[in-house]
C-alpha cells in the first residue's frame, strides 16, 4: 500500500511540475520578447551610417549615458514588465525545485530544474553586470538571448511526458540541429547588438543568412524523420516553423528591418529551439 501511495504522490507531483513548467515557459517567452523589444526599439537592427552609429551607441553605453530614445514611455513600461516577468520566472523555478525535492523518482526532472536555476542565476548576474560602464553590448545581447531561449527550451522539455527515445541517428540529427540553431541565434544577436542589419552583405551577416538556409533544409529533413518515428506533432511544427523563420529573415532585409518582423524572428527562433528540445 505504501508503494502505491508513493507512486500516486509522484504522479501528482509530476502533473503539478508539468503545469508549472508550461507556465514558466510562457513567462520566459514574455521575458525574451520584452528583452528583444527593449534592445531593438532604440536603433533597431541597423542604421544607414553603420558602423558609425554603433560606435556612438557603444560609446554612450560605456560612459553610462542613455541611448537615444531610451527614456520613451513604451521602453520604460517594457523594462518594468521585464523585471516583473523575470522575477516571476525565478520564483517558478524555485517552486519547481521544491516540488522535485526528496523524490528520487524525479531525478531527471530535478536535473532539468537545476539547469533552469543555473540559467536564471546567470541571467540575473548578466543583467547586473550589464549596468556597468564598460559592459560589452554584444556580449550582453548574446548572453541574454541565448540564456532566455535555452530556459524556454528546458521548460518545454520538462513539460513533456516520458516517451520512448528516438533512434540514434535521429537523436544525433536533433543534437546537430540544436547546436546549429544556437549558433544562428548567437550570430543574430551579434548583428542586432551592433546595429549591422543594413550592412548584411558579408561577414557575420552573410554567414547568418547562408547558415540559416542550410539549417532550414536540415530542419525539414529532420521533420520527415521525426514524422516516421511517431513524433508527428513536433514534425509538423518543424515543417511550419522552419520555412516561416526563413521567410521572416528574408522579410527583415527586404522591408528595411521593421521591429514587428524582428520580434517575430526572435519568437520563431525560440519556438524552433523548444520544438527540438521536445522531440528527443
Amino acid at each position: 500500500m505504501n508503494t502505491v501511495a508513493a507512486a500516486v504522490a509522484v504522479e501528482r507531483r509530476l502533473h503539478l511540475l508539468r503545469r508549472l513548467a508550461w507556465l514558466c515557459a510562457a513567462v520566459v517567452l514574455a521575458v525574451t520578447s520584452l528583452s528583444a523589444f527593449i534592445r531593438q526599439s532604440r536603433a533597431g537592427l541597423g542604421c544607414a551610417d553603420w558602423p558609425a552609429c554603433y560606435g556612438q551607441a557603444l560609446r554612450s553605453a560605456q560612459q553610462g549615458e542613455a541611448a537615444p530614445g531610451e527614456a520613451s514611455q513604451a521602453e520604460a513600461l517594457a523594462r518594468l514588465a521585464h523585471r516583473i516577468a523575470a522575477s516571476a520566472a525565478l520564483l517558478l523555478v524555485i517552486v519547481m525545485l521544491l516540488v522535485c525535492a526528496d523524490r528520487p523518482r524525479l531525478r531527471r526532472e530535478g536535473a532539468l530544474v537545476l539547469a533552469l536555476l543555473a540559467l536564471a542565476v546567470f541571467l540575473a548576474v548578466l543583467g547586473a553586470w550589464s549596468g556597468r560602464a564598460r559592459a560589452s553590448a554584444s556580449a550582453v545581447a548574446v548572453g541574454n538571448l541565448l540564456g532566455g531561449l535555452l530556459m524556454l527550451a528546458l521548460c518545454v522539455r520538462l513539460a513533456q511526458p516520458a516517451r520512448p527515445p528516438l533512434g540514434a541517428p535521429a537523436r544525433a540529427a536533433v543534437a546537430l540541429a540544436a547546436l546549429l540553431l544556437v549558433l544562428q541565434i548567437a550570430l543574430g544577436a551579434q548583428v542586432s547588438a551592433s546595429f549591422a542589419g543594413l550592412a548584411c552583405d558579408a561577414g557575420t551577416c552573410g554567414l547568418h543568412r547562408y547558415a540559416g538556409a542550410a539549417l532550414a533544409l536540415l530542419l525539414l529533413a529532420l521533420a520527415a524523420v521525426s514524422w516516421r518515428q511517431g513524433r508527428r506533432g513536433g514534425a509538423a511544427l518543424l515543417a511550419v516553423l522552419a520555412p516561416a523563420q526563413l521567410a521572416a529573415g528574408a522579410a527583415l532585409s527586404t522591408l528595411g528591418l521593421p521591429l514587428p518582423v524582428a520580434l517575430l524572428h526572435n519568437l520563431l527562433a525560440g519556438a524552433l529551439l523548444a520544438t527540438l528540445a521536445a522531440l528527443d
